[in-house]
Protein backbone atom coordinates (compact mmCIF):
# COMPACT_ATOMS: atom_id res chain seq x y z
CA UNK A 1 0.00 0.00 0.00
CA UNK A 2 1.10 3.54 -0.70
CA UNK A 3 -1.39 5.26 1.62
CA UNK A 4 0.04 6.71 4.82
CA UNK A 5 -3.18 5.85 6.66
CA UNK A 6 -3.24 2.20 7.73
CA UNK A 7 -5.62 -0.26 9.33
CA UNK A 8 -3.14 -2.09 11.60
CA UNK A 9 -3.07 -5.86 11.90
CA UNK A 10 -4.06 -7.18 15.29
CA UNK A 11 -0.58 -8.62 15.91
CA UNK A 12 1.01 -5.15 15.81
CA UNK A 13 1.93 -3.55 19.15
CA UNK A 14 -1.01 -2.60 21.34
CA UNK A 15 -1.55 -0.12 24.17
CA UNK A 16 -4.43 -2.02 25.80
CA UNK A 17 -7.39 -4.33 25.35
CA UNK A 18 -10.83 -2.77 25.78
CA UNK A 19 -13.58 -4.79 27.51
CA UNK A 20 -16.87 -4.02 29.27
CA UNK A 21 -17.76 -5.55 32.64
CA UNK A 22 -20.84 -7.85 32.62
CA UNK A 23 -23.71 -6.81 34.90
CA UNK A 24 -27.28 -7.78 35.74
CA UNK A 25 -28.41 -5.15 33.22
CA UNK A 26 -26.90 -7.13 30.33
CA UNK A 27 -27.88 -10.41 28.70
CA UNK A 28 -25.43 -12.17 31.02
CA UNK A 29 -27.84 -11.76 33.97
CA UNK A 30 -29.16 -15.37 34.16
CA UNK A 31 -25.62 -16.78 34.56
CA UNK A 32 -23.80 -13.74 35.84
CA UNK A 33 -21.63 -15.40 38.50
CA UNK A 34 -20.25 -17.94 36.04
CA UNK A 35 -19.62 -15.27 33.42
CA UNK A 36 -17.88 -12.99 35.93
CA UNK A 37 -15.48 -15.82 36.74
CA UNK A 38 -14.62 -16.08 33.04
CA UNK A 39 -14.09 -12.33 32.81
CA UNK A 40 -11.70 -12.48 35.75
CA UNK A 41 -9.69 -15.17 33.96
CA UNK A 42 -9.72 -13.07 30.79
CA UNK A 43 -8.49 -9.94 32.59
CA UNK A 44 -5.84 -12.03 34.34
CA UNK A 45 -4.62 -13.33 30.99
CA UNK A 46 -4.62 -9.88 29.35
CA UNK A 47 -2.78 -8.15 32.19
CA UNK A 48 0.05 -10.66 32.08
CA UNK A 49 1.03 -8.96 28.83
CA UNK A 50 -0.47 -5.45 28.74
CA UNK A 51 -3.10 -3.16 30.27
CA UNK A 52 -6.84 -3.81 30.23
CA UNK A 53 -9.20 -0.85 29.87
CA UNK A 54 -12.44 -1.92 31.55
CA UNK A 55 -15.69 -0.07 30.84
CA UNK A 56 -18.15 0.06 33.74
CA UNK A 57 -21.62 1.54 33.92
CA UNK A 58 -21.21 3.49 37.16
CA UNK A 59 -19.13 3.85 40.32
CA UNK A 60 -20.83 0.91 42.03
CA UNK A 61 -19.98 -1.44 39.17
CA UNK A 62 -16.40 -0.18 39.20
CA UNK A 63 -16.05 -0.78 42.95
CA UNK A 64 -17.48 -4.28 42.61
CA UNK A 65 -15.34 -5.19 39.59
CA UNK A 66 -12.21 -3.85 41.27
CA UNK A 67 -12.91 -5.89 44.41
CA UNK A 68 -13.45 -9.07 42.38
CA UNK A 69 -10.26 -8.53 40.42
CA UNK A 70 -8.17 -7.66 43.48
CA UNK A 71 -9.41 -10.73 45.34
CA UNK A 72 -8.13 -12.83 42.45
CA UNK A 73 -4.68 -11.23 42.61
CA UNK A 74 -4.93 -9.44 39.29
CA UNK A 75 -2.15 -6.93 38.59
CA UNK A 76 -4.27 -3.83 39.22
CA UNK A 77 -1.50 -1.54 37.98
CA UNK A 78 -2.51 -2.80 34.53
CA UNK A 79 -6.28 -2.38 35.01
CA UNK A 80 -7.86 0.99 34.21
CA UNK A 81 -11.58 1.75 34.53
CA UNK A 82 -13.68 4.10 32.44
CA UNK A 83 -17.37 4.85 32.92
CA UNK A 84 -19.71 4.68 29.93
CA UNK A 85 -23.16 3.38 29.00
CA UNK A 86 -23.52 0.08 27.14
CA UNK A 87 -26.32 -2.34 26.28
CA UNK A 88 -24.07 -5.38 26.24
CA UNK A 89 -20.41 -6.32 26.27
CA UNK A 90 -19.54 -7.37 22.70
CA UNK A 91 -16.96 -4.63 22.15
CA UNK A 92 -15.53 -6.15 18.99
CA UNK A 93 -18.68 -4.91 17.28
CA UNK A 94 -19.48 -1.70 19.18
CA UNK A 95 -15.97 -0.46 19.98
CA UNK A 96 -13.73 1.76 17.84
CA UNK A 97 -12.10 0.48 14.66
CA UNK A 98 -8.80 2.34 14.67
CA UNK A 99 -6.73 3.56 11.74
CA UNK A 100 -3.29 5.03 12.22
CA UNK A 101 -1.28 7.60 10.30
CA UNK A 102 2.14 7.64 11.94
CA UNK A 103 1.47 8.85 15.47
CA UNK A 104 -2.06 10.07 14.70
CA UNK A 105 -5.23 7.98 14.81
CA UNK A 106 -8.76 7.93 13.44
CA UNK A 107 -11.52 6.19 15.38
CA UNK A 108 -14.00 4.89 12.82
CA UNK A 109 -17.43 5.09 14.43
CA UNK A 110 -19.67 2.93 12.24
CA UNK A 111 -23.35 2.38 13.03
CA UNK A 112 -23.99 -0.53 15.36
CA UNK A 113 -27.51 -1.89 14.87
CA UNK A 114 -27.47 -4.92 17.16
CA UNK A 115 -26.48 -7.26 14.33
CA UNK A 116 -29.15 -6.12 11.94
CA UNK A 117 -31.76 -5.14 14.53
CA UNK A 118 -31.78 -8.42 16.46
CA UNK A 119 -31.16 -6.69 19.82
CA UNK A 120 -31.44 -3.27 21.43
CA UNK A 121 -28.25 -1.36 20.69
CA UNK A 122 -28.84 2.37 21.12
CA UNK A 123 -26.31 2.76 23.95
CA UNK A 124 -23.78 0.56 22.16
CA UNK A 125 -24.19 2.69 19.04
CA UNK A 126 -23.15 5.77 21.07
CA UNK A 127 -20.23 4.07 22.82
CA UNK A 128 -17.36 5.28 20.64
CA UNK A 129 -18.64 8.86 20.84
CA UNK A 130 -18.93 8.64 24.62
CA UNK A 131 -15.45 7.20 25.05
CA UNK A 132 -13.95 9.80 22.74
CA UNK A 133 -15.66 12.61 24.66
CA UNK A 134 -13.71 11.58 27.78
CA UNK A 135 -10.38 12.30 26.09
CA UNK A 136 -9.14 8.77 26.54
CA UNK A 137 -7.37 8.77 23.22
CA UNK A 138 -4.25 10.70 22.26
CA UNK A 139 -3.82 12.37 18.86
CA UNK A 140 -7.11 10.88 17.65
CA UNK A 141 -10.16 12.11 15.80
CA UNK A 142 -13.50 10.34 15.57
CA UNK A 143 -15.04 9.79 12.15
CA UNK A 144 -18.75 9.00 12.39
CA UNK A 145 -19.83 6.87 9.43
CA UNK A 146 -23.58 6.28 8.76
CA UNK A 147 -23.06 2.69 7.67
CA UNK A 148 -23.65 -0.49 9.66
CA UNK A 149 -20.42 -2.42 10.16
CA UNK A 150 -19.20 -4.58 13.04
CA UNK A 151 -15.55 -5.09 13.88
CA UNK A 152 -16.01 -8.86 13.97
CA UNK A 153 -17.09 -8.78 10.33
CA UNK A 154 -13.72 -7.64 9.01
CA UNK A 155 -10.15 -8.90 9.22
CA UNK A 156 -7.02 -7.15 7.92
CA UNK A 157 -3.44 -8.22 7.33
CA UNK A 158 -2.22 -4.69 8.10
CA UNK A 159 -0.88 -4.35 4.56
CA UNK A 160 -4.02 -3.39 2.66
CA UNK A 161 -5.92 -6.67 2.32
CA UNK A 162 -9.31 -7.12 3.98
CA UNK A 163 -11.05 -10.47 4.52
CA UNK A 164 -14.81 -10.62 5.09
CA UNK A 165 -17.93 -12.68 4.41
CA UNK A 166 -20.61 -11.94 1.87
CA UNK A 167 -23.38 -13.36 4.07
CA UNK A 168 -22.95 -10.76 6.81
CA UNK A 169 -22.50 -7.69 4.60
CA UNK A 170 -25.30 -8.83 2.27
CA UNK A 171 -27.76 -9.03 5.15
CA UNK A 172 -26.72 -5.67 6.62
CA UNK A 173 -26.97 -3.93 3.23
CA UNK A 174 -29.33 -5.93 1.00
CA UNK A 175 -29.58 -3.19 -1.64
CA UNK A 176 -25.83 -2.90 -2.20
CA UNK A 177 -23.87 -4.92 -4.74
CA UNK A 178 -20.60 -6.63 -3.92
CA UNK A 179 -18.80 -4.06 -6.05
CA UNK A 180 -20.41 -1.20 -4.12
CA UNK A 181 -19.55 -2.75 -0.77
CA UNK A 182 -15.99 -3.44 -1.89
CA UNK A 183 -15.56 0.21 -2.83
CA UNK A 184 -17.02 1.47 0.46
CA UNK A 185 -14.94 -0.84 2.64
CA UNK A 186 -11.79 -0.10 0.66
CA UNK A 187 -12.29 3.63 1.02
CA UNK A 188 -13.21 3.85 4.69
CA UNK A 189 -10.69 1.23 5.86
CA UNK A 190 -7.89 2.26 3.46
CA UNK A 191 -7.61 -1.19 1.91
CA UNK A 192 -6.72 -1.88 -1.69
CA UNK A 193 -7.96 -5.49 -1.75
CA UNK A 194 -11.14 -7.03 -0.34
CA UNK A 195 -11.33 -10.84 -0.28
CA UNK A 196 -14.84 -12.27 0.10
CA UNK A 197 -15.83 -15.68 1.47
CA UNK A 198 -19.19 -17.03 0.31
CA UNK A 199 -19.32 -20.12 2.53
CA UNK A 200 -19.06 -20.94 6.21
CA UNK A 201 -21.37 -20.24 9.13
CA UNK A 202 -21.62 -21.76 12.59
CA UNK A 203 -24.78 -22.86 14.36
CA UNK A 204 -25.32 -20.72 17.43
CA UNK A 205 -23.75 -17.67 15.77
CA UNK A 206 -26.24 -14.80 15.50
CA UNK A 207 -23.79 -12.42 13.78
CA UNK A 208 -24.63 -13.79 10.32
CA UNK A 209 -21.19 -15.35 9.74
CA UNK A 210 -18.71 -12.88 11.16
CA UNK A 211 -15.28 -13.55 9.76
CA UNK A 212 -13.72 -13.69 13.25
CA UNK A 213 -15.54 -16.94 13.96
CA UNK A 214 -14.29 -18.47 10.71
CA UNK A 215 -10.94 -17.26 9.35
CA UNK A 216 -8.18 -14.93 10.56
CA UNK A 217 -5.01 -13.52 9.10
CA UNK A 218 -1.66 -14.37 10.69
CA UNK A 219 1.77 -12.87 9.95
CA UNK A 220 3.71 -13.63 6.79
CA UNK A 221 0.79 -14.28 4.45
CA UNK A 222 -0.97 -16.89 6.57
CA UNK A 223 -4.65 -17.62 7.26
CA UNK A 224 -5.87 -19.56 10.29
CA UNK A 225 -9.34 -20.97 9.81
CA UNK A 226 -11.92 -23.16 11.50
CA UNK A 227 -12.06 -26.54 9.80
CA UNK A 228 -14.39 -29.50 10.27
CA UNK A 229 -13.16 -33.04 9.64
CA UNK A 230 -16.33 -34.83 10.80
CA UNK A 231 -18.30 -35.76 7.68
CA UNK A 232 -21.36 -36.54 9.81
CA UNK A 233 -21.46 -33.03 11.29
CA UNK A 234 -23.96 -30.49 9.93
CA UNK A 235 -21.11 -28.00 9.44
CA UNK A 236 -18.98 -30.27 7.30
CA UNK A 237 -20.15 -29.23 3.83
CA UNK A 238 -20.15 -25.49 4.53
CA UNK A 239 -16.74 -25.43 6.21
CA UNK A 240 -15.26 -27.69 3.53
CA UNK A 241 -16.51 -25.25 0.87
CA UNK A 242 -15.01 -22.38 2.89
CA UNK A 243 -11.69 -24.21 3.18
CA UNK A 244 -11.64 -24.65 -0.60
CA UNK A 245 -12.34 -20.92 -1.05
CA UNK A 246 -9.50 -20.01 1.29
CA UNK A 247 -7.12 -22.37 -0.51
CA UNK A 248 -7.96 -20.57 -3.78
CA UNK A 249 -7.16 -17.11 -2.38
CA UNK A 250 -3.89 -15.51 -3.42
CA UNK A 251 -1.55 -13.08 -1.72
CA UNK A 252 -0.64 -9.74 -3.20
CA UNK A 253 2.26 -11.53 -4.92
CA UNK A 254 -0.05 -14.09 -6.49
CA UNK A 255 0.98 -16.94 -4.20
CA UNK A 256 -1.25 -19.22 -2.11
CA UNK A 257 -1.58 -18.28 1.53
CA UNK A 258 0.06 -20.45 4.16
CA UNK A 259 -2.90 -22.26 5.71
CA UNK A 260 -3.45 -23.35 9.30
CA UNK A 261 -6.69 -25.32 9.74
CA UNK A 262 -7.99 -25.45 13.31
CA UNK A 263 -9.43 -28.70 14.72
CA UNK A 264 -13.13 -29.22 15.32
CA UNK A 265 -14.56 -29.41 18.83
CA UNK A 266 -17.34 -31.85 19.63
CA UNK A 267 -20.85 -30.32 19.76
CA UNK A 268 -21.62 -28.25 22.86
CA UNK A 269 -25.34 -28.01 23.56
CA UNK A 270 -27.30 -25.67 25.79
CA UNK A 271 -30.81 -26.12 27.14
CA UNK A 272 -33.06 -23.06 27.20
CA UNK A 273 -35.88 -22.29 29.60
CA UNK A 274 -38.34 -24.31 27.52
CA UNK A 275 -36.18 -27.40 27.65
CA UNK A 276 -35.12 -27.02 24.03
CA UNK A 277 -31.53 -27.76 23.14
CA UNK A 278 -29.46 -25.62 20.82
CA UNK A 279 -25.91 -25.93 19.61
CA UNK A 280 -23.33 -23.33 20.61
CA UNK A 281 -20.67 -21.88 18.33
CA UNK A 282 -17.44 -23.32 19.74
CA UNK A 283 -14.96 -21.79 17.30
CA UNK A 284 -11.22 -21.79 17.90
CA UNK A 285 -10.87 -19.03 15.29
CA UNK A 286 -12.23 -16.48 17.80
CA UNK A 287 -8.83 -16.03 19.43
CA UNK A 288 -7.43 -12.72 20.70
CA UNK A 289 -3.92 -11.52 19.90
CA UNK A 290 -2.13 -9.49 22.58
CA UNK A 291 1.47 -8.34 22.97
CA UNK A 292 3.57 -11.49 23.06
CA UNK A 293 0.69 -13.97 23.24
CA UNK A 294 -2.46 -15.37 21.69
CA UNK A 295 -5.40 -15.91 24.03
CA UNK A 296 -7.24 -18.97 22.75
CA UNK A 297 -10.82 -19.94 23.59
CA UNK A 298 -10.93 -23.44 25.06
CA UNK A 299 -13.99 -25.60 25.55
CA UNK A 300 -12.94 -28.53 27.70
CA UNK A 301 -12.57 -30.61 24.55
CA UNK A 302 -9.81 -32.97 23.47
CA UNK A 303 -9.28 -30.68 20.47
CA UNK A 304 -8.18 -27.80 22.73
CA UNK A 305 -4.58 -29.02 22.85
CA UNK A 306 -4.36 -29.46 19.09
CA UNK A 307 -5.83 -25.99 18.52
CA UNK A 308 -3.12 -24.54 20.76
CA UNK A 309 -0.48 -26.35 18.69
CA UNK A 310 -1.88 -24.91 15.44
CA UNK A 311 -1.90 -21.37 16.84
CA UNK A 312 1.68 -21.78 18.09
CA UNK A 313 2.70 -22.69 14.55
CA UNK A 314 0.82 -19.74 13.04
CA UNK A 315 2.15 -17.25 15.62
CA UNK A 316 5.71 -18.38 16.38
CA UNK A 317 7.31 -16.71 19.38
CA UNK A 318 3.99 -15.97 21.08
CA UNK A 319 2.73 -17.77 24.14
CA UNK A 320 -0.60 -19.54 23.65
CA UNK A 321 -2.86 -18.99 26.68
CA UNK A 322 -6.09 -20.95 26.92
CA UNK A 323 -9.17 -19.27 28.44
CA UNK A 324 -12.20 -21.46 29.11
CA UNK A 325 -15.08 -19.93 27.12
CA UNK A 326 -17.91 -22.39 27.70
CA UNK A 327 -19.80 -19.77 29.72
CA UNK A 328 -19.29 -17.16 27.00
CA UNK A 329 -20.49 -19.09 23.97
CA UNK A 330 -23.85 -19.45 25.72
CA UNK A 331 -24.41 -15.89 24.44
CA UNK A 332 -23.13 -16.78 20.96
CA UNK A 333 -19.63 -15.29 21.02
CA UNK A 334 -16.17 -15.88 22.42
CA UNK A 335 -12.90 -14.09 23.30
CA UNK A 336 -12.42 -11.98 20.20
CA UNK A 337 -16.06 -10.92 20.21
CA UNK A 338 -15.76 -9.56 23.76
CA UNK A 339 -12.68 -7.45 23.18
CA UNK A 340 -11.18 -4.70 21.05
CA UNK A 341 -7.46 -4.01 20.81
CA UNK A 342 -6.21 -0.42 20.99
CA UNK A 343 -3.04 0.21 18.95
CA UNK A 344 0.14 1.31 20.67
CA UNK A 345 0.16 5.05 21.25
CA UNK A 346 -3.62 5.48 21.10
CA UNK A 347 -4.33 5.82 24.82
CA UNK A 348 -3.68 9.16 26.44
CA UNK A 349 -1.18 9.09 29.31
Amino acid sequence: MTNAVRFPAEWESQSAILIAWPTADTDWAPRLAEVEDTYIKLVAAITRFQPALVIVGDDDVEAYAEARLRSNRIDMARVHFVTAHYDDTWLRDSGPITLRDGERFTLLDFRFTGWGGKFEASADDRLVRELDSQRLFAHAIRDEIPFALEGGAIETDGAGTLLTTWECLRLRHPDASREELTAKLSGWLHQDRVLWLDHGQLEGDDTDAHIDTLARFAPDDAIVFQACDDASDSHYAGLKAMADEIAALRTRDGKPYRLFPLPWAQPILDTDGDGQQRRLAASYANFLIVNGAVLMPSYGDVADARAAEVLAQAFPGREIVQVDCRSIIWQNGSLHCLTMQLPEGLLAA
